[in-house]
């Protein structure tokens, strides 16, 4: 089948656009997040396609004083990719790689039109490979942006200016598990196990990705810090990406963090202070209704709250967050940074660094 997409000179094999592969688990998707200046507001998002599901999804998330409410729109995808609107949420590709646009018509008393521009070239981070015996679990590329946010929001009537907010923006594709769950498990048995750490954080000039996925011995299966500098858009990967984190009794959530890398000049380090928690099902992360990819007719919009203190911080569902944190940058001969991001965790199974060894035991 043709389709728009084919009209475009980015063919990469001799089918039409349509067509993904052979691997049902194929994705291709966008995430948003924001936060105001203070930390006291965020705003989520993500649309995904899934090509071989035939369904496109999309979740709108507002956050603030303890609540998340979120808009989770599906609908059939018809073969047509760059239809990106899925009920009353959509992304437009204003300029590529430099500016996308987030819209929610009204919704469960929630409307938004938000601009994300980035301030530097996207970063392509290391590619995500990772097996489970013979079976391939992740096979992913993601691009990822750190941006400067402008627009509106308008909750229950309140118009929230948006310029001035910072925020992050990625874009990934490949294979992950997406839709219904694979009805025949990996033989023999083994407990999953999925360490998982991810900072991008905003400073006045300069910017951080960092992430870690460790296996359960704690040696990094794919590692890697990035610095930009803002002014010039130079990249500066640096050495030996390594986290500390001290956990709060009782959980798998980190209580201190603190990021380490290296430059040829000497060590950075970079400070968090932990604020709020963003769950990241709010936008469809392992929902156990709105999951990615799951058929739920040729369209359905519904909406959901969430309260933090009704959370139960030890049940496995409610495992992958975002916390939102204040970060101190301190680069070689003292000089330091103040920015804002996410701590992005999700911990399942063993973690000997950590002290983990079941499938969700707690510190």
């Amino acid at each position: 089948m043709l389709s728009k997409a084919d009209d475009y000179p980015v063919h990469q094999r001799p089918e039409p656009i349509a067509t993904a592969g052979t691997d049902r688990n194929f994705y291709d998707r966008y995430f948003f997040n924001a936060q105001s200046a203070d930390g006291r507001q965020f705003v989520a998002g993500a649309l995904g396609v899934y090509p071989h599901l035939n369904v496109m999804d999309a979740a709108f998330c507002w956050m603030e004083g303890g609540v998340q409410r979120s808009i989770f729109a599906s609908r059939l995808l018809g073969m047509e990719r760059l239809d990106t609107q899925v009920g009353p949420i959509s992304v437009e590709v204003v300029e590529p790689l430099k500016k996308l646009r987030l819209q929610l018509a009204p919704s469960e008393g929630i409307s938004a039109d938000i601009l994300f521009e980035g301030r530097h070239a996207p970063i392509e981070e290391p590619r995500f490979t990772y097996r489970q015996g013979p079976r391939t679990l992740m096979d992913v590329t993601r691009m990822t942006q750190n941006m400067a946010v402008s627009g509106t929001a308008t909750v229950d009537g309140v118009a929230h200016d948006l310029a001035g907010w910072r925020g992050t923006r990625d874009r990934s594709w490949g294979v992950r598990p997406i839709g219904a769950p694979d009805a025949q498990p990996l033989a023999p048995a083994q407990l999953p196990q999925f360490y998982w750490l991810w900072a991008p954080i905003n400073f006045p000039g300069h910017a951080l990705f960092f992430h870690v996925n460790d296996d359960g011995d704690g040696t990094g299966w794919n590692r890697s810090a990035v610095l930009v500098d803002l002014a010039s858009g130079a990249e500066t990967k640096l050495g030996s990406p390594r986290a500390e984190l001290v956990y709060r009794p009782g959980t798998r959530r980190a209580g201190k963090a603190v990021l380490h890398g290296m430059l040829a000049e000497g060590q950075v380090e970079i400070e968090l202070a932990l604020g709020d928690e963003f769950q990241m099902h709010g936008i469809g992360y392992g929902h156990p209704k709105f999951a990615h990819g799951l058929w739920r007719g040729d369209l359905d919009v519904q909406g959901e709250r969430i309260v933090h203190g009704e959370v139960d911080l030890t049940a496995p569902q409610n495992g992958h967050i975002q916390t939102l944190v204040s970060a101190e940058l301190r680069l070689p001969g003292g000089v330091k940074h103040q920015g804002r991001g996410v701590l992005e965790q999700l911990f399942i199974g063993r973690h000997a660094p950590s002290g983990f060894k079941g499938l969700f035991d707690l510190a």
